[in-house]
């Protein structure tokens, strides 16, 4: 999960400090006589309220309480485990799961969940009109399946159909294997919506789809929250129990998400009393708040923070180059200055908890020295080189992206580069080093959705792209040969091999793999961490 929609309207950290004290204090004086309210502080408003449309971790915070999908994760691990499916089956060549359905189990709409809405919902995906077939909107399902039924790449989607074999037996086809399908099916992007809610309120050919009244009011899930309003001037989201859930039901009132775009803001409003909790705490309020008494909950780390070269652009076209910079790098000293504590150094695209994580991996060791000898041999040093950075916002594997560009671009000029900055707004910024060749070096990672190796390798170069401005497809063929295999033993050998190349050609460097943490009044109880951020919050309690 990368991209998140961020609203700003302050002029600096007071502004903001002051915009997120009055958003949680409006919902503290709601909650006078109310103590069994759940108020979380998010850094970002959710983008949509239909999750697929979305790609961002805050929207899916949100929506992971409102929809269910068949399949979900163990409790604080990346493994796949039986959600609104009880069980599976696959066929031996890897083209078809069929899928036993959960009984009794209805949307917030009063209407079944079936077989009928499972290929209902597959159905839907599949023929997303061209207008939004985009990957700013049906992202996870144009990389997944690889196209739709129309448009430019529906040749080479995989997708072939769902039948609804008897009222909780549905059978979904692919035209090609797929070894992470139901891995892929824990994404909150192929959650369960209720058809009828959707034909009613939501119109896929819009292209105001994100806005539409589906997405804002109407949406219709499975999960132990329903939403109650979205105030979208201020972010702030309320929700209900759903009093028919067909799981635990939910043991607080109300859960109330606030929007607090800074680590500092959201960590005063939790001292004030304002919020109960919340995710992304700042490395430099870890310790403070534990020492204040406040909870603090890590997750396993699920990251990849990476400093990208844009080889369209003169010198990162030469690997000796981009083996210099790489070279230049202290990432322990990049960690101590800006990440939290227990973060280590990453050497590839993938973390440890991935399968098909290479222990032998090429590296290239902080050695100043030899950094200034390849850019000698290069013909640039001295030379002067754009380092795009993101300002006012702070993700998982990028908790203080200020403090992370300053100790990288410091040792990049210790070496002899002249480094000129150019920063900008996390939206801005996104759609300059992801859709414009008109970017240098640039920091980005991504969080994990789930357990497969193409959810980070497939992503970053699984084709070419304008973020990291080269065409190899030797190295995209080989990226993507493993999908097409029925078993995650047959993958192994393949991913580990594709890391080790893709080191080779160092399209990038590896930095690290933060420690996400958050952060819980001592009364808060229940709330459990997961390395993919699939927390529901039936099971939260606010203690007497």
């Amino acid at each position: 999960m990368r991209s998140t929609s961020i609203r700003r309207t302050g002029a600096g950290v007071a502004a903001v400090l002051l915009v997120g004290s009055v958003l949680a204090g409006c919902v503290e004086s709601e909650r006078d006589g109310k103590d069994n309210t759940f108020v979380f502080a998010a850094s970002a408003a959710p983008k949509t309220l239909d999750p697929f449309y979305a790609s961002d971790g805050e929207t899916f915070r949100v929506t992971r309480q409102i929809y269910e999908g068949l399949v979900g994760t163990e409790p604080g691990t990346v493994e796949p485990a039986p959600l609104l499916a009880e069980s599976w089956t696959q066929s031996d060549d890897g083209l078809s799961y069929t899928f036993d359905l959960k009984d009794g189990v209805t949307f917030h709409d009063g209407t079944p969940f079936d077989a009928e809405a499972v290929c209902a919902n597959f159905e839907r995906w599949a023929a997303t009109p061209e207008v939004n077939q985009t990957d700013d909107k049906a992202y996870y399902y144009g990389k997944l399946f690889r196209g739709f039924a129309t448009g430019p790449a529906a040749e080479s989607a995989i997708y072939g159909g769902c039948s609804a074999d008897d009222e909780l037996t549905a059978t979904i086809t692919l035209d090609a294997p797929f070894a992470g399908f139901i891995a892929a099916m824990s994404l909150p992007a192929f959650a369960m919506q209720s058809p009828a809610a959707l034909e009613e309120y939501q119109d896929d050919a819009s292209p105001s789809v994100l806005t539409s009244a589906y997405g804002t009011e109407h949406p219709t899930g499975t999960g132990p929250f329903e939403l109650t309003s979205w105030n979208q001037g201020s972010g702030e989201v309320r929700l209900a129990p759903y009093d028919d859930y067909w799981g635990e039901a939910a043991k607080v009132d109300e859960v109330v998400i606030v929007e607090i775009d800074t680590a500092r803001g959201r960590a005063e409003a939790l001292r004030n009393g304002e919020i109960d909790g919340f995710d992304l705490v700042g490395p430099a309020d870890v310790e403070s708040l534990a020492e204040d008494g406040f909870t603090i909950e890590n997750r396993p780390a699920f990251n990849i923070l990476y400093l990208a070269f844009n080889q369209a652009q003169a010198p990162f076209d030469d690997v000796r180059v981009r083996q210099a910079i790489a070279h230049a790098i202290d990432k322990e000293a990049v960690i101590s200055a800006s990440m939290p504590d227990g973060t280590e150094p990453a050497d590839q695209f993938v973390p440890e908890l991935v399968d098909g994580y290479a222990a032998d991996v090429p590296t290239y060791e902080y050695d100043p020295e030899l950094a200034r000898q390849l850019l000698e041999e290069a013909g640039v040093a001295g030379t002067t080189i754009t380092f795009n950075y993101p300002t006012n916002i702070s993700r998982p594997y990028m908790p203080q992206p200020d403090d992370t560009f300053n100790i990288v671009r410091s040792q990049l000029e210790a070496v002899g580069l002249t480094v000129e900055p150019v920063a900008a707004e996390w939206t801005d910024y996104l759609e300059q080093v992801q859709n414009t060749p008109d970017h240098g070096i640039h920091l980005l990672g991504w969080t994990g959705d789930y357990d497969d190796p193409d959810n980070f390798l497939g992503v970053f170069f699984g084709q070419q792209s304008l973020e990291w401005g080269f065409d190899n497809p030797e190295l995209f063929d080989e990226v993507a040969a493993p999908r097409a295999l029925t078993t995650t033993d047959e993958q192994r050998p393949l991913y580990e091999q594709a890391n080790r190349d893709i080191m080779e050609f160092l399209p990038g460097v590896p930095l690290a793999s933060p420690v996400p943490s958050l952060a819980f009044a001592e009364n808060v109880e229940g709330y459990e961490a997961s390395p993919v951020q699939d927390e529901v919050w039936n099971m939260v309690e606010i203690a007497d």
